[in-house]
């Protein structure tokens, strides 16, 4: 799903519940303020919860060494923060459930 998908679809989950109270283009800026404030937030080192959804972390990844695969050489990564995202329970349960049903039909159950 691209971000333009999701806009689609938040924009007619509105259409749905409240009428056509919003266009396109302001769902379209509500779904970038939204991903920005994750930014934004994720840039400050700040974790970000959302219940029922999930969990954005910063994470540190120690120093370790590599290798460069051109030249074989020994190469030291250096320590970095990196974003990583822990699903809720609620969702790996709705994923789990979700894929139930496919693998049954998949196995011919």
């Amino acid at each position: 799903m691209t971000k333009a998908d999701l806009v689609e679809t938040v924009t007619a989950s509105i259409a749905r519940t409240a009428g056509p109270m919003i266009s396109k283009k302001d769902c379209a800026r509500v779904v970038d303020a939204f991903l920005d404030a994750i930014k934004d937030a994720l840039r400050d080192q700040h974790n970000i919860e959302i219940r029922g959804f999930g969990t954005f972390k910063i994470r540190r990844r120690k120093t370790r060494m590599a290798r460069n695969p051109r030249t074989g050489d020994p190469v030291e990564v250096a320590a970095r923060p990196v974003p990583v995202f822990k699903p809720s329970k609620e969702l790996r349960a709705l994923v789990a459930d979700e894929d139930a049903p496919e693998s049954a039909e998949a196995s011919g159950l």
